[in-house]
């Protein structure tokens, strides 16, 4: 191929890429969602440049360099990496069928998408907290020089990792069991490269040479990186290029789920009913299991981070922070979609009165149940002596009793059908008020106790949390029945946007 013709074709597919979300059909409704995305990332930014200038005093005077403290610990650098890659970045293959029937080789489009996960800004995020971080600790040993090392030796680090999660994001699609493999291995060097042998923490000690080699530009460290990558991206390669056969003939892995009757429920009546419902749904549905996975994920990685490290002792509001978020963000993630999966077959539920009635109250009742995920998980804290049991309880009826009445009022203004198998990375999918309420009902909670602890204490605001969620769980009929109501009033232009959002 002529480099001209190579050349504009790669315009054209970055032109094509840039206008994606233009294309979307949803695009109007989704910029308020943008606006918002792009101040939350805004927000980590600032949060990261903060910590890159306060973690090199908080080294400073150990037995090693500062540096060597940071480049030994790229393994959990890297494993927040890979884990919040999930929500940012899909595989080429899901890119590429649109290409199809355009006269483009495939193995040209591979190469192009290839080429560009690498180069993707996505990959220079944590340069928010790596050239604060390297300006206070490597000029004043190697120089500027080093300094730029530094920071591109890092960079090639994330690059690296975009490949490796995208080989198993590719598996991880076919099959979600192949989520444990890169977790095992994580797990493995962490435990057998660090903590095993006090004496030979050969992982730590390796990744400290391997950023002085990158500071002192040797050229053996860019040989070691060229060696990794290139094997690594040409299984990529050979992997997506069958992907995308799958992708295009819509070939897809159907699981045989053994019938369970759950009749148990049955003296519950049509909210058993629903429950059942709801319960099969988080099992068998691509979309509402990845929700509860995710925030499950979150949560077991937010708790462990707080009750085995000091990280956050000094810092009141990042303990509320997670107390709040543990036990909201579930709620949050799959409540913000509420009545979504329904337009699938909203039809059906207006055929006989107060169903849908009957459907809220089993959803809230579900998501009390969910509860108890975070309540196993607060365990670790409360055991750690980190947080009381006090707290926890009031976390846990503040999101029953506050939070989730909240949230439950999309379920009047959601008119958008989700399709239970797309991907959670598809994008389009969340509105402007779903944004609004989600955010507001993650960190306005956080506000009311970090304020009620500072004006008051621990116990007072525990206490008041319990209070108010008590209230609202209580009256949980009569304001699940105004929801149910309003939806009926707007159940006409509901359903029309569900269809046609099918």
């Amino acid at each position: 191929m002529e480099f001209s013709r190579v050349r504009l074709l790669y315009q054209l597919v970055s032109h094509n890429q840039r206008l994606q979300t233009r294309r979307h059909p949803m695009f109007e409704k989704n910029m308020a969602m943008k606006i918002l995305s792009y101040i939350f990332i805004a927000f980590w930014a600032v949060y990261l440049v903060m910590l890159g200038f306060t973690a090199y005093s908080y080294f400073e005077g150990s037995a090693l360099e500062a540096f060597d403290w940071v480049d030994g610990g790229m393994i959990w650098f890297l494993i927040i990496d890979f884990l919040s890659r999930f929500s940012m970045q899909e595989t080429p293959a899901q890119n590429i069928k649109q290409y199809k029937l355009h006269n483009i080789p495939t193995g040209f489009l591979l190469h192009t998408f290839l080429l560009r996960m690498g180069l993707q800004p996505y990959n220079l995020f944590w340069a928010f907290f790596f050239v604060p971080f390297g300006l206070r600790a490597i000029p004043q040993f190697y120089g500027m020089l080093g300094f730029f090392g530094f920071i591109i030796g890092w960079w090639l680090m994330y690059v690296l990792n975009s490949y490796w999660y995208l080989l198993w994001r590719t598996l991880i699609n076919r099959n979600f069991h192949y989520l444990a493999i890169p977790l095992l291995i994580y797990a493995a060097l962490a435990y057998w490269g660090i903590f095993y042998d006090d004496e030979n923490q050969w992982l730590f000690t390796g990744t400290i040479r391997l950023m002085r080699g990158f500071c002192q530009w040797n050229p053996l460290c860019w040989l070691i990186f060229c060696l990794v990558v290139v094997p690594l991206y040409l299984v990529n390669f050979r992997l997506q290029k069958v992907a995308i056969y799958v992708e295009i003939a819509k070939t897809e892995m159907v699981k045989q789920f053994k019938s369970h009757n759950m009749t148990f429920l049955d003296r519950f009546g049509v909210i058993g009913e629903y429950l059942k419902l709801e319960l099969k749904s988080t099992i068998r549905n691509l979309v509402v299991r990845k929700q509860f996975i995710t925030g499950s994920l979150c949560m077991l990685m937010l708790c462990s981070l707080f009750s085995f490290s000091d990280i956050y002792d000094d810092l009141p509001f990042m303990r509320v922070f997670i107390c709040v978020y543990c036990f909201t963000c579930l709620g949050v993630m799959t409540l913000t979609t509420v009545m979504c999966a329904e337009g699938n077959y909203i039809d059906g539920l207006m055929v006989r009165k107060e169903t849908v009635l009957s459907l809220l109250k089993a959803k809230y009742y579900f998501q009390c149940l969910m509860l108890i995920v975070p309540s196993l998980f607060s365990l670790m804290p409360i055991m750690e002596g980190k947080i009381s049991w006090l707290t926890a309880l009031g976390c846990l009826l503040f999101t029953s009793g506050a939070v989730f009445p909240f949230i439950f009022q999309l379920a009047v203004y959601n008119d958008a059908t989700i399709h239970l198998n797309e991907k959670l990375t598809k994008t389009g999918r969340d509105t402007k008020v779903q944004m609004l309420m989600s955010g507001a009902a993650l960190f306005l909670p956080m506000l009311v106790m970090y304020a009620l602890v500072q004006f008051f204490n621990d116990e007072v605001a525990a206490m008041s949390m319990i209070v108010i969620g008590l209230l609202g769980t209580v009256l949980h009929p009569f304001w699940l029945r105004n929801i149910y109501k309003r939806f009926m009033e707007r159940r006409y232009a509901n359903m029309d946007g569900f269809r046609n959002s099918r």
